[in-house]
């Protein structure tokens, strides 16, 4: 193997690690949330992203890179939100193809209830992680990073 092969395998192990961290925290958030809230973890991401527009609302397309959807897939999760009345769609008064949501009273109750659901599981997927030798360089560095709340 030449230099070049290596630092592809490099990077790939770096991604296979990645995946790793990340499919054991989604795991442990989905039985967590599921359980105790009756949401997915994608969903969860969609309530919480948009409680961070203080009182503001999301363009789908906005919301769907926040959840890492696509249009189609944000469209139907969009649905079935609304439809528990978790949050609800707006027609933009600019642009009468654009389409908003925003949270509902109902939403950012069920969000504040589940919240701390997911920050402890999150903590404790990441102590297990940590005790992992592969993903302790990568937890490490999620603690480094600076924090935004």
């Amino acid at each position: 193997m030449g230099i070049a092969d290596d630092a592809v395998e490099i990077r790939a192990q770096g991604w296979r690690t990645l995946a790793a961290l990340h499919g054991l925290i989604e795991t442990s958030l989905e039985r967590a949330l599921q359980a105790a809230h009756d949401l997915s973890v994608v969903e969860y991401t969609v309530l919480d992203a948009l409680s961070r527009q203080d009182g503001w609302h999301m363009r789908m397309s906005q919301l769907g890179r926040a959840a890492a959807l696509s249009s189609s897939a944000t469209t139907r999760l969009v649905t079935r939100l609304e439809q528990r009345g978790l949050l609800t769609r707006i027609l933009c008064a600019d642009d009468r193809r654009g389409i908003y949501t925003e949270l509902t009273p109902a939403g950012s109750d069920l969000l504040a209830q589940a919240r701390p659901t997911h920050d402890r599981v999150l903590t404790d997927a990441l102590a297990e992680a940590e005790a992992t030798p592969e993903l302790a360089p990568l937890v490490d560095a999620l603690h480094r990073l600076p924090t935004t709340r």
